[in-house]
């Protein structure tokens, strides 16, 4: 009689191990294989996290930058004692407030960051970037996140008048700088430096030993226009401000759309590490 019984051979491939255990229809993967994918999956995994966590941060960055705040190095001597920026010191690192002014407007006695306003302001401002097209481009790009300076000449310096008022000063007068015929009281002014910066170039210009009330030339009267501010250096006398932009389209003023911020604090170096305050020289 023929033997009916299926082969042995596909009993095992089919629901039987050569053990006699029992099997899946399906076999599973090798494990050395399984592992290597777990492998790249985790690889694949990590990089798009990283990549996920980059582009955030940097999204943030230009969010901080563009609307809330952004970071300057004072570049000049113009604002000591506030700020310090001078040849061979530790120059401040200050932030400032982009919001404060979509909100309102610049008032006496607050410091600001603008944008040099014309040719008289940025006549002698070299631009940062790179000759080269391709690294110029970089600079522009790592500038959107603050990794790079703006290609723009940034100055800072204090409000001394707002839009109607008018500002002016004259040395023979003696009370110093006036805005609308009251004379300010400027208690930021560090006159002690104002009496060292005179006796180191007063001499050799042939400018007399006695500090002159105005600390500078006389000017005015000037109206500030509507929508412009009227801004002068603490550190009087070593300063390239307002009085000396008289010639061009603002009178030296400088239109408020070009202020950058309102300078809240210095964050380096430690030392120095505090909050900048606004004191109105007009009360």
């Amino acid at each position: 009689m023929a033997d009916t019984q299926r082969p042995s051979d596909d009993r095992d491939l089919d629901t039987e191990g050569n053990d006699g255990e029992k099997r899946p229809w399906r076999l599973k993967s090798d494990p050395d294989e399984a592992e290597d994918g777990n492998r790249k999956s985790g690889s694949g995994s990590f990089l798009r996290e990283v990549a996920i966590i980059v582009g955030c941060v940097l999204l943030l960055t230009w969010l901080l930058q563009t609307f809330i705040g952004r970071q300057y190095v004072i570049p000049s001597e113009s604002m000591e004692s506030t700020l310090i920026g001078c040849d061979g010191c530790t120059n401040d690192r200050i932030v400032i407030d982009k919001l404060v002014y979509r909100f309102g407007d610049p008032e006496p006695g607050d410091v600001v960051v603008f944008k040099g306003p014309s040719e008289s302001w940025n006549g002698a401002w070299v631009s940062p970037r790179s000759t080269n097209p391709v690294m110029h481009k970089m600079q522009d790009a790592l500038s959107w996140f603050g990794f790079a300076p703006p290609d723009e000449n940034n100055l800072v310096k204090r409000v001394i008048a707002t839009g109607g008022q008018t500002i002016e000063c004259r040395n023979d007068e003696g009370v110093g700088v006036k805005v609308d015929g009251k004379p300010l009281r400027e208690p930021y002014i560090n006159m002690e430096l104002q009496r060292e910066t005179l006796a180191a170039f007063g001499p050799a210009s042939g400018v007399s030993d006695k500090l002159p009330p105005c600390l500078g030339p006389d000017f005015g009267p000037i109206k500030v226009p509507e929508g412009n501010v009227w801004v002068m250096g603490d550190n009087r006398l070593n300063s390239q401000d307002s009085r000396y932009h008289v010639d061009d389209q603002y009178q030296g003023t400088v239109p408020v759309s070009d202020i950058r911020g309102k300078v809240r604090t210095i964050i380096y170096p430690f030392s120095r590490i505090g909050g900048v305050g606004s004191i109105n020289p007009q009360q």
